[in-house]
């Protein structure tokens, strides 16, 4: 066989139904709370600070990204809400104070990173560094180049015993820079402003620094100086372009202004070979899936305990809504098999989440989104078979995690999953994990979660992401304290009223451990994405993942192991 056959998946929508509409109220209200949120983060710390940037002359951040992305094309941030809602001394910190975001830049995809010049002159919190470093590692990753617009007045220095020492604190910037550097991977700053001690130093190892009149790069700032030598001197007078491009050499380039800066940066990332993805199509051209990204919002029912079929939810992210099953009648708790977005193949795992067959008796059914043996070993296999391929993974995670009980443990479930563990911790090609809604204990390890080091993590606005639900683990918190039937074992009324009262408190902290922005806000997650969006964003990171050439195994379609794998299954 040379090659496997993309067959049609799914079906049109009902959606004049009751059900249908009620699930996408639910969706839009869900959708509606990000969309309040992301303008909060976008507007930094108000208009009073985009004013000041525009009286010096200056754009502000966003407007620098916005011009320097191609026409038409749309800017995918990551890490939005970071540090959402946390007070830092009477300061918030709007997406930590730093944007990153993978940005179309003539024709090729970049990762930029830009310090919010509306929060505190571009200042980094804690967490600013991770943000950083987890933006670079992605690049590193993906072998795409990085762009930095640096407007950065260094540690927001009340804050500093949370970013300036720990493992991923600030300076493990400057060893990604290096390891960026030493990769081959592009890097290209454009310095605006302020570019004080580690802000200074982010810049230099990049292979082209530009910076404008009004910009500096220096180890300590003129106030600084003032105090600990008595020189008065201005912060441009030690380090301003006149300096370092002609004197010092720490920068290559001095313009006028922002767009003129921005123009530049674009003119050195055009200069740069052209992208793979083309290449990588074998003569197909993207198409949209046959029913629209935005129907997803009605897919979803208006209650995670509801099952919904997740064969609709692929065929409104994959190319054409065509897709080659792998093994459908094994393991049918899992969905697995190839499919094509952006033109390019990737592999999809989904966590089936209707009752399935079980092996022994087909004539019983089992309740689905739970890893069972078959499943678990069909997509192992497929992992690994993806991995040999060079075939991008896609994970799409409703997971209630593994079954459990005597039967799970005389099959070997621990050793089986910790096969599929294996197989993913050692995986080299790109993974991507979106957690669709329920992502709970050991099964989002299993399906590719965060600490398996997936390129980029996605959530939705209904992911509820704990290593179980409140109530369930409410019951193990007091289990000391209950009879066999989970009822509180007490005559007491005080005592009955106490546990009573202690095991709403655990249920109601895991419900707000379990909101999307609780895990965007520390970075358990990469970024929220309304359903509607999914779509964009996985065309984005899989064009990323086939952009450069000969940094990972890609094989040629007719060579695939997994044809192997359906020969030996018929």
């Amino acid at each position: 066989m040379a090659r496997v056959s993309l067959d049609p998946i799914g079906e049109a929508a009902d959606t004049e139904s009751s059900a249908w509409q009620r699930n996408v109220t639910h969706t839009q209200l869900l959708e509606a709370r990000i969309l309040g949120l992301r303008a909060e983060v976008r507007a930094g710390w108000g208009p009073k600070y985009e004013a000041r940037c525009h009286d010096k002359g200056k754009l502000t951040t966003w407007e620098r990204i916005d011009r320097l992305a191609d026409a038409g094309s749309e800017v995918r941030p990551v890490g939005t809400f970071v540090n959402q809602g946390e007070d830092f001394g009477g300061r918030t910190s709007p997406a930590a104070g730093v944007i990153t975001a993978f940005v179309r830049i003539g024709g090729r995809h970049t990762v930029v990173i830009a310090n919010d010049n509306t929060v505190a002159s571009g200042s980094w919190w804690p967490r600013t560094p991770e943000k950083i470093q987890r933006a670079q590692e992605i690049a590193l990753r993906l072998k795409v180049p990085v762009v930095y617009l640096v407007d950065c007045s260094g540690l927001f220095l009340p804050q500093q015993g949370r970013t300036f020492p720990g493992k991923r604190g600030a300076g493990h910037i400057f060893k990604m820079n290096s390891l960026l550097s030493d990769a081959g991977v592009p890097q290209i700053a454009g310095v605006f402003g302020d570019c004080i001690a580690g802000g200074g130093y982010m810049p230099i190892i990049s292979d082209k620094v530009v910076m404008t009149e009004q910009a500096y790069m220096v180890i300590a700032g003129a106030a600084l100086i003032k105090g600990a030598k008595s020189q008065h001197i201005t912060s441009l007078g030690i380090g301003g372009a006149d300096v370092h491009v002609h004197l010092s050499g720490c920068a290559d380039q001095r313009v006028p202004d922002d767009q003129t800066c921005i123009d530049v940066i674009r003119a050195e990332i055009q200069s740069l070979p052209t992208s793979a993805v083309p290449y990588y199509r074998y003569g197909v051209e993207p198409a949209p899936p046959a029913f629209p990204t935005d129907e997803l919002a009605g897919v979803f029912p208006d209650s995670h305990t509801h099952r919904y079929a997740v064969r609709e939810v692929i065929a409104r992210l994959l190319d054409a809504s065509l897709f080659w099953e792998f093994h459908p009648d094994r393991g049918e708790e899992m969905v697995c098999g190839v499919g094509r977005i952006s033109g390019l193949h990737v592999g999809i795992v989904a966590n089936n989440q209707d009752l399935v067959r079980r092996p022994d008796d087909p004539s019983k059914r089992r309740a689905g989104g739970i890893l069972y043996r078959e499943g678990i070993a069909k997509v192992a296999a497929f992992s690994r078979a993806c991995n040999a391929d060079g075939i991008p993974l896609v994970w799409l995670q409703d997971i209630s995690g593994f079954d459990i009980g005597p039967e799970a443990e005389r099959l070997g479930l621990l050793g089986y999953g910790s096969s599929l563990i294996y197989t993913n911790s050692t995986n080299t090609v790109p993974m991507i994990t979106v957690l669709l809604r329920k992502a709970s204990g050991a099964g989002y390890y299993a399906m590719a979660g965060h600490p398996y080091d997936p390129v980029l993590q996605l959530s939705t606005p209904m992911t509820r992401l704990a290593v179980m639900e409140g109530r369930t683990l409410a019951i193990g918190a007091f289990n000391a304290k209950l009879d066999d039937d989970f009822q509180i074992a007490t005559d007491d009324p005080d005592e009955r009223a106490k546990i009573q009262q202690g095991m709403a408190k655990v249920e109601q902290t895991i419900e707000g451990d379990m909101d999307p922005v609780a895990s965007a806000r520390q970075m358990d997650t990469d970024e929220i994405v309304l359903l509607g969006e999914l779509r964009g964003y996985l065309e984005t990171i899989v064009e990323m993942s086939y952009q450069a050439y000969g940094v990972r195994r890609i094989k040629n379609p007719r060579i695939w192991s997994l044809h192997d794998l359906e020969v030996l299954a018929r």
